[in-house]
């Protein structure tokens, strides 16, 4: 069968996982073992690649019993009261909160505190109960609405002064549509652009990589909300698209002859993952 693939160059890792898992192995080189706060990466594989190492998951729930000892915050960041908790358990915390996390986390505390005395409104679209989500909402006292779209809006008071943020992760362009939603039934609505500038570069360069192949392989975890966002995207303009989460969910009757395969994945895919399905689809194939 004659088939063409290729890896999408702009896949893998982004800058907050990439930091996180490189501290997360240096740590490891000099220590029999480190405990993540949650999964460093939404990401089996690697998550399994990292425990070999070493790597202990904990829980919100191990952490309170945990003293005197060193603990992992990932990429996604933590509300504060988790780093109440780390003094006042005498832990050592390594904090790979991406900068972009971070800042935004500040500007939510500060603009929570500047509307709180007005009775403003904190709104984060965002996926409920993702590991970001938490931290941002951790940043207004746990008062922040969450909504995921515009199926949200009944939540929200839009007599009150409203401030309206985004998981960095989220689809920008849903973002902007629900936005638009709220600016014309608010009076007193002020929207940030919050959605990391890699993750949305990445959905233009996606939309160009899935329209050039016949085919497409996605390759992330499930638990991913970046993943699941990006898949969307390539079905959406490329209906042969698949998302895989390891090489051996490859089906060979999804290839015909004369294809070109597109490789590509989640910002919580590693490198080397996306080569091993394109080796294995090699083996399959050829």
């Amino acid at each position: 069968m004659n088939i063409k693939v290729e890896i999408d160059a702009g896949s893998g890792f982004c800058y907050g996982v990439i930091r996180a898992v490189e501290q997360a192995e240096h740590y490891l080189k000099f220590n029999s073992r480190l405990y993540s706060l949650g999964d460093i990466v939404h990401n089996s594989l690697e998550l399994d690649r990292l425990k070999g190492k070493g790597l202990k998951i904990l829980t919100a729930k191990d952490v309170r019993n945990l003293k005197n000892d060193v603990i992992l915050i990932r990429a996604h960041g933590e509300p504060p009261e988790t780093y109440r908790m780390a003094r006042d358990n005498n832990l050592q915390i390594i904090d790979c909160t991406c900068p972009v996390v971070l800042k935004l986390q500040e500007k939510i505390r500060s603009t929570y505190l500047e509307i709180k005395e007005a009775e403003g409104q904190i709104v984060i679209f965002g996926k409920a109960g993702h590991a970001e989500v938490n931290g941002l909402v951790g940043q207004t006292d746990g008062t922040a609405i969450v909504i995921d779209g515009v199926r949200g809006l009944d939540l929200i008071d839009f007599e009150r002064p409203i401030a309206l943020f985004s998981q960095t992760t989220k689809d920008p362009v849903e973002y902007e549509r629900t936005a638009a939603y709220m600016l014309e039934r608010g009076k007193n609505v002020k929207v940030f652009n919050t959605i990391c500038r890699q993750v949305a570069s990445r959905h233009n360069s996606l939309v160009r990589f899935a329209e050039s192949h016949s085919i497409v392989l996605f390759v992330s975890g499930k638990e991913s909300s970046n993943g699941k966002v990006l898949y969307d995207l390539c079905k959406s303009v490329n209906p042969r698209s698949y998302w895989l989460e390891n090489k051996d969910l490859i089906d060979p009757t999804w290839f015909k002859d004369g294809d070109f395969v597109g490789i590509c994945g989640a910002t919580s895919t590693p490198k080397w993952q996306l080569e091993e399905i394109k080796a294995k689809l090699s083996y399959i194939i050829f």
